[in-house]
């Protein structure tokens, strides 16, 4: 007989079961692994692009990035339309990063799958929408998107109007409707229930703060003739806002699957600096003052976000340029450093 609403639930519900969700990024360490103490938080090594169940379906790991950047970007404009606030985008572009690392883009459309994961997302931090508000957003902004490849105004079977507007009442935005609500639960169960999101966003502004307030950060060039508080609220500012559109950029990769959210943030802050071209002082090294301990975490980190930054805007290349040369430097010093601290530690 015909699949009914509650079989495709269960069928949907347990398969998700069956792809078993590694733990996220600070997660506790399996029994047996070389695990870290208790608090202190790891990337997640058990991520490998190689293991995306898209991959299996024949999708490239260059087309199955470029269709998270592609929907993440649309996530974002459908938040701007909807007026959610930013916490609530940026959680559900991991509710949409974690789903597609246990499903096939060859299985869900990702623009149903983004709309619940919005949906689910606005609910999660306190500031829900209607369902008919979010489906018609939502479809006009996808219609607009392929405007140029599928013209046709009037009204089709279907129910679409003029402006590729979805009827409330017609026969596709039922069938959207009830799709997008076996997705909500579907994606509930993919990230077992884990709604508590931390974003690099307050973890940025801590690092800052701290940077700023104990004075351990100067202007390379001071702006000439301003009093020293006043530098100081302008370079947190500065520093706020680079290591905010860089936290916002990391949101359009998988780096919310690779790496906790505190780790993150401590890359974009570096990139900021770099930026606002700040530096330590007394000649200490960045990573040295932002207490950072896992330099290959953060060196991987600024270089995916720098390599999606000049795919989506084609800017900065000569800034990133200066920058992958600094990185390629720390990486060369914690390599030939590494044996040195090896032997310093206490053997168990």
């Amino acid at each position: 007989g015909l699949e009914t609403r509650d079989d495709k639930l269960n069928r949907l519900t347990a398969m998700s079961a069956a792809a078993s969700r590694p733990p996220p990024p600070g997660g506790p360490p399996s029994v047996g692994s070389n695990a870290p103490p208790s608090g202190a938080k790891r990337r997640n090594k058990s991520f490998d692009v190689s293991q995306l169940p898209s991959l299996k379906d024949g999708i490239s790991p260059q087309e199955e990035a470029d269709k998270r950047r592609r929907t993440c970007r649309f996530l974002e404009e459908a938040g701007r339309i909807l007026k959610l606030p930013r916490v609530a985008v940026a959680t559900a572009m991991v509710f949409f990063h974690r789903f597609y690392a246990k499903h096939s883009f060859a299985q869900h459309d990702r623009f149903e799958v983004a709309v619940a994961c919005l949906l689910l997302a606005a609910k999660t931090e306190e500031s829900p929408k209607k369902l008919n508000a979010v489906i018609g957003e939502c479809h006009k902004l996808k219609t607009r998107g392929a405007a140029g490849r599928s013209p046709g105004p009037g009204m089709n079977s279907g129910g679409k109007g003029m402006n590729g507007a979805l009827d409330p009442k017609g026969e596709e935005f039922a069938k959207v409707k009830e799709r997008v609500l076996l997705l909500e639960r579907v994606i509930l169960h993919t990230i077992g229930f884990e709604l508590s999101i931390d974003h690099p966003y307050k973890f940025l502004v801590e690092q800052i703060k701290r940077l700023t307030q104990t004075r351990q950060i100067e202007y390379i060039k001071p702006p000439l003739n301003a009093p020293p508080s006043q530098i100081m609220e302008k370079m947190t500012n500065n520093l706020v806002q680079y290591a905010m559109n860089f936290a916002n950029d990391s949101m359009h990769t998988s780096l919310c699957l690779q790496f906790p959210a505190k780790t993150i943030a401590t890359a974009c802050v570096y990139l900021a600096g770099q930026f606002a071209k700040v530096r330590p002082i007394g000649g200490k090294e960045w990573l040295t003052v932002l207490d950072c301990h896992d330099v290959e975490a953060i060196v991987s980190i600024c270089l995916q976000i720098m390599e999606m930054v000049e795919e989506k805007k084609g800017s900065h290349t000569e800034a990133f340029k200066e920058i992958r040369g600094e990185l390629e430097k720390i990486r060369q010093e914690n390599t030939d450093t590494a044996p040195e601290r090896d032997a310093k530690r206490p053997r168990v």
